[in-house]
């Protein structure tokens, strides 16, 4: 389906066949029936991505859909097990109109376990009895009813949690704990560099410096950062201060990038600072962001200190955008699966959430101190220097590193392999 599924997977190449990532939704010889169930799915909830904006009716329309998708509250805790609406939806074209079953039968050609970002795939092997093992990956920091199936006690199913909410909640869903493994969120290994994680460890280092112009935090925390990053990542310049504005699948929120550039325009004029705008794989995304910058009267920045990252597919796109977070300082974005990148040490600035499992995602990063709310995005050149000089942003990396799981696309490998004794994770207390 979109970004946060496949994006979740593209780690996971490495474990793959022949290195190869199959989307359900878009394979050799896909049924024209299922194409079209897939596509008129992800066509509706991008047009309503973007119908959201519209005054008056459109939060109103996106209310009434999003209630379809709502987490329930975690406390008081209660058996959650009753299936929802929208798994009974999805569960509707599996039974009535055999979705998924040519998938599953072209999967039986050359049977080894499954490993699927998104709940329906899982659905569709177990119901058409899959063979082999099947693991599903939640893709947010909490997770609705609907990643569990109509009888999660009986259920085949594997489920890998990104985070300690993720296992709890299933539990509550009546999924049994032998089959939910706390593995963290499956992370670009090129941004990692390792079981020893050095490229993350010399990214961050190189990062401290441009989040804190003014070192107090470095100065406090100097003992603790030569700790975690070791003495040859402490900080040191290394790039201009640069933020990676990324939109969502649908392109929703296009127009916050825009006004970045725009509140920051004297800053890029002096080279103080470089902007990476994310159009991901909409090319009408990326000539908006061209045609904006110009009109601004910065077309000679274009490509210089402003980048717009895209490509023709999302293949291309994953391994570009995994090469610009190097050299970021501050990911700007709605709080979705991108989430689970502040363990790379990297501090968020969160758009207004779009769904019910990013209003979980936002405040997940607001708890382990990682991410924050944007201000008023006309007034960036203000708000975003003095967070700088209070060296915040560089707390907010470092608490990232810290607190978020960073092993997990290490974890799940091992977890299909059957190493469990293998498995790194860091339990902690159970977030919000």
């Amino acid at each position: 389906m979109g970004y946060g599924h496949q994006r979740a997977a593209e780690p996971l190449r490495v474990m793959a066949y022949k290195g190869k990532v199959i989307n359900a939704n878009n394979y050799l010889g896909i049924p024209e029936r299922d194409k079209k169930i897939w596509n008129e799915s992800r066509e509706f909830y991008e047009w309503l991505s973007k119908f959201k904006k519209t005054p008056l009716i459109g939060g109103l329309v996106w209310d009434w859909f999003d209630r379809f998708q709502t987490i329930p509250k975690f406390y008081p805790k209660r058996d959650l097990s009753r299936p929802n609406n929208q798994l009974k939806y999805f569960m509707h074209f599996i039974e009535r109109d055999n979705w998924g079953k040519h998938l599953i039968s072209k999967l039986e050609e050359k049977p080894m376990p499954l490993v699927t970002t998104f709940f329906v795939i899982a659905f569709m092997a177990e119901y058409y009895n899959f063979s082999q093992e099947i693991y599903c990956l939640a893709t947010d920091t909490d997770i609705s009813r609907t990643w569990a199936s109509l009888s999660p006690a009986q259920s085949r199913i594997n489920y890998f949690a990104p985070n300690n909410r993720v296992e709890q909640r299933l539990k509550l869903y009546g999924v049994r704990p032998e089959k939910i493994f706390l593995t963290g969120f499956p992370l670009p290994t090129e941004n990692l560099g390792g079981a020893d994680l050095h490229v993350l460890k010399q990214d961050l280092g190189h990062r401290l410096y441009n989040l804190d112009p003014q070192k107090r935090y470095i100065k406090a925390y100097t003992e603790t950062i030569k700790d975690q990053l070791g003495k040859v990542c402490f900080p040191c310049k290394h790039h201009p201060l640069t933020i990676t504005f990324a939109v969502g699948g649908a392109g929703a929120q296009k127009e916050i990038g825009v006004e970045i550039v725009k509140s920051l325009k004297r800053r890029i004029m002096k080279n103080q600072i470089r902007i990476n705008l994310i159009a991901g794989i909409r090319n009408e995304v990326h000539n908006y962001f061209k045609n904006s910058v110009y009109d601004l009267g910065l077309g000679k920045y274009w490509d210089k200190n402003i980048i717009c990252t895209f490509a023709p597919n999302k293949e291309i796109y994953f391994k570009k955008f995994n090469h610009v977070l190097r050299s970021t300082d501050i990911l700007w974005t709605k709080p979705s699966e991108l989430s689970f990148y502040t363990a790379l040490g990297l501090p968020l600035i969160m758009t207004p959430p779009i769904g019910s499992q990013e209003d979980f995602n936002r405040k997940w990063l607001q708890t382990i101190g990682s991410g924050t709310d944007q201000e008023e995005v006309r007034y960036t050149d203000q708000w975003l220097y003095d967070w700088l000089d209070s060296g915040w942003f560089a707390e907010a990396a470092m608490e990232g590193f810290l607190e978020a799981p960073k092993f997990g696309t290490y974890n799940i490998a091992k977890v299909v392999a059957h190493k469990y004794e293998e498995v790194k994770i860091k339990r902690m207390f159970l977030q919000y």
